[in-house]
């Protein structure tokens, strides 16, 4: 039986009494009960865009990630772009709406928020995970108080109907799927007729072109890490939470007093690289907004979730360790990517010295995400620096005001 408890504890942050009572208990009942063996790593992201963004942002992912367009599933309400990497990675769904006044519950998600309403249709969904024996799984979690979409639901929310998702989190505002398949079968998503858009095909191709003549090609690996971030308040219910619908384990929290944060950290308990089961973080602030006039404390954090809601903040991607042209890779990488107009938020970070060196792009505005890169050096250990994280945070909070301002390079 895995044991989810066995891993060492990272990180500076206090938690309550109340999270270190619930954490082992949580984890212990999860193995006995057979889920940590049941549930596996992330098998896909769920990403919507806007009707006719889709275009342009399969074209940015070809050029910024490993990802390939394979198909697109044509459904009643929406294309769904499957984009791959191999069977090792997850997948992303790139779900893009037919109608622009389509309205449902991932839609109100966004619009009780000032800046999300902007973009009624532009969010994170959620993960899918493996699942060996999915009904049981779903049986189990609902045996838990955990509330899923009834099959006619997902038919009318478009969703693939051989997936069981559960509903929206009330501290994450993310949806956790379950699917099943044979140790050595290709994934299969039951949702629409299965075509070749040639826009899309054109717009992969134009991508990756680049990414060619850039010389990135082989570079850039796959998803290293997920960043949600939530209210203050709802910091460790959150970790709870995921740890519950997942097979994940705490991996620790850091104190980001800097920048009034912190950031909190969960790992796949099968030691999986995270290329084929991405580091979960969630990132709070220390104290809720209702009190930073007392102190006037920095807030990026909490800031970014009143202005956009709870959400993913940023997918972050490996870099190959090593340099080409006298440059780190990644810093390579980011040079050649800025060139092309692509802004980021800061320059490089960190050093070899130091472990690694990371830096955030600019949100796209297609899907509002940020992609991070990070490149760790001669197999570094830990997952990142406080000093690193303080100052990615403080750049995240000026690009996350309302009135944003960026540039390349």
């Amino acid at each position: 039986m895995l044991d989810s408890t066995r891993f060492p504890r990272f990180g500076d942050k206090t938690n309550s009494s109340s999270f270190e009572e619930y954490l082992p208990r949580l984890l212990e009942e999860r193995d006995r009960s057979g889920l940590t063996e049941m549930i596996g790593g992330i098998e896909a992201l769920m990403i919507t865009v806007e009707p006719g963004n889709s275009l342009e942002y399969v074209s940015e992912l070809s050029l910024m990630t490993p990802y390939h367009y394979l198909v697109t599933l044509d459904s009643p309400k929406h294309f769904t772009h499957v984009l791959r990497i191999d069977m090792n990675s997850p997948d992303i769904l790139l779900r893009e709406v037919k109608d622009s006044t389509y309205s449902d519950i991932f839609r109100n998600l966004n619009d009780i928020y000032p800046i999300g309403e902007r973009r009624h249709h532009s969010r994170y969904l959620g993960e899918i995970l493996l699942a060996t024996q999915r009904h049981e799984v779903v049986a189990l979690q609902q045996s838990r108080e955990f509330s899923f979409f009834q099959i006619g639901q997902l038919a009318e929310l478009d969703l693939p109907i051989n997936v069981s998702i559960s509903r929206p989190s009330p501290y994450t505002q993310n949806i956790v799927g379950y699917m099943e398949r044979n140790a050595e079968g290709i994934r299969v998503y039951q949702h629409g007729e299965c075509i070749i858009l040639a826009s899309i095909q054109a717009a992969y191709e134009r991508g990756k072109e680049m990414q060619e003549s850039l010389s990135i090609k082989d570079l850039i690996l796959p998803i290293d890490h997920l960043a949600t971030r939530v209210y203050s308040q709802n910091r460790e219910a959150a970790l709870l939470e995921y740890l519950a619908l997942s097979s994940y384990y705490y991996w620790g929290s850091y104190d980001i007093k800097d920048q009034n944060s912190s950031t909190n950290v969960t790992k796949n308990v099968r030691f999986e690289p995270e290329s084929a089961s991405p580091a979960k973080v969630f990132t709070a602030n220390n104290s809720p907004y209702c009190v930073n006039h007392l102190d006037r404390l920095p807030s990026p954090t909490e800031t970014f979730v009143r202005n956009y809601g709870p959400r993913l903040h940023h997918m972050a991607l490996a870099v190959k360790d090593g340099q080409r042209n006298g440059m780190e890779h990644i810093d390579f990488v980011v040079a050649a990517i800025a060139a092309q107009g692509k802004g980021f938020l800061l320059d490089t970070i960190g050093s070899r010295e130091a472990g690694l060196k990371q830096i955030f792009s600019a949100a796209s505005e297609f899907s509002t995400l940020i992609i991070e890169y990070v490149q760790r050096f001669d197999n570094f250990q830990g997952f990142f620096t406080r000093e690193n994280v303080a100052l990615l945070t403080f750049a995240a909070g000026l690009a996350d005001a309302p009135q944003q301002q960026t540039r390349a390079g």
